[in-house]
């Protein structure tokens, strides 16, 4: 919970002979007051705070790793990190949020997906440049805190944080009444990860001739939602419960919109352990041109061929609504690729068959070429 620290004002101090500061007490002069204020009068609760730390505590135990030292309640979360395994190791870090995704959640009153968002967007981070995602630190605002969805909210976080084999290592609920509504609520995360100096993946690495593999988004993941809330929810004026047929097994709009965002890390880590990885785009704001272009070197281009893949039913449900040009769409959502690989010729198939044996659906979608640092969109995506 958030700790309060309080200075008395400049002026008002009582003092003794000579200038001396003496001690306020009760009876200095100032009329009683009827009763004491506290935290809670000013919608502040320790007590809640306490409670949603001992709902979360087994599910944060679950992501422990060897290298963490200590346990939950200190005012830093310690890691020992193993320097024989390493012979010049880099830190990486990324910080990141889930954006207005989470008023999907709120509407929905479901809070135990968002935090696997939440993971998502920061460890897929750490690995585009090679690295092992080590520990997270998260941080929950609120207007009221409330254990039970606290604790949902957590229990999400550390999903995450085992399926991208990190520790969620310790973090901050603060409760901002005034600010914020009672059932209002904004989360971020800071993870820290490592990786070899010799084997930090870049756009200099990249090379004519290299391949391109798409690995398959969840969805939406967690970007974009502004411009979906306002096409579907408040131009469309769609209903979060309302069943879409195309989405399949009697899913509702608002269940698709919350479908967690795809965790590449474990993958990645494997793929790059196995093949000739180069470089790897993780696609979030900015869609696939957006981010494939961030490794890209100068003298090359990425050809990426939309006709190699299928985007979901929810891609084609915002832009019917919204009649959002296609330019627009992906510059804006991912359009069914979360993370790219770039890979050696030679190593392509390999690249595959690790990410198919993983349960990985991923495919060559392009290749690189002579170019002057730029992303080449062809071909049409299948449709129907």
């Amino acid at each position: 919970m958030t700790h309060v620290s309080e200075r008395s004002g400049a002026g008002g101090s009582p003092s003794g002979a000579g200038g001396d500061r003496q001690p306020w007490t009760a009876g200095s002069g100032r009329p009683a007051r009827k009763r004491a204020v506290s935290y809670a009068d000013a919608g502040v609760s320790i007590e809640a705070g306490d409670r949603a730390v001992e709902l979360l505590k087994s599910k944060v135990k679950q992501t422990r790793r060897p290298e963490v030292m200590g346990d939950l309640g200190g005012f830093a979360g310690l890691f020992r990190l193993d320097t024989t395994k390493y012979k010049h190791p880099i830190l990486a870090s990324s910080t990141d949020g889930v954006g207005t995704k989470l008023v999907i959640a709120q509407q929905m009153d479901i809070h135990d997906t968002v935090g696997i968002d939440l993971v998502a967007m920061v460890v897929d981070d750490l690995v585009a440049c090679g690295a092992e995602p080590l520990f997270l630190l998260d941080y929950i605002a609120t207007g009221e805190v409330v254990p039970d969805k606290v604790a949902e909210i957590g229990a999400g976080i550390a999903d995450g944080c085992r399926y991208a084999g990190c520790a969620l290592l310790g973090g901050e609920t603060a409760e901002h009444p005034g600010v914020l509504r009672p059932d209002e609520y904004d989360i971020s995360a800071t993870g820290v990860g490592v990786v070899e100096e010799s084997e930090i993946l870049s756009s200099e690495r990249v090379e004519v001739g290299d391949v391109v593999i798409a690995m398959r988004s969840s969805g939406l993941h967690s970007n974009g939602y502004s411009l979906v809330r306002h096409v579907l929810l408040g131009a469309g004026r769609m209903r979060l419960d309302v069943v879409i047929d195309d989405f399949g097994r009697q899913r509702t709009l608002g269940e698709e919109l919350l479908t967690p965002t795809k965790i590449y890390a474990q993958d990645c880590l494997k793929l790059i352990a196995e093949a000739e990885v180069r470089a790897l785009a993780h696609v979030t704001g900015g869609g696939i041109p957006g981010n494939l272009v961030r490794i890209l070197p100068e003298h090359v281009d990425a050809v990426v061929n939309r006709s190699t893949w299928k985007p979901q039913p929810v891609f084609d449900l915002v832009q019917s609504k919204g009649r959002i040009e296609d330019p627009e769409m992906e510059a804006t959502f991912n359009m069914g690729v979360g993370m790219f690989a770039i890979v050696s010729a030679e190593d392509a198939d390999r690249a595959l068959a690790t990410l198919t044996g993983r349960g990985v659906d991923a495919w060559q979608v392009g290749e690189i070429i002579e170019g002057t640092g730029e992303v080449r969109m062809v071909g049409q995506h299948t449709r129907g």
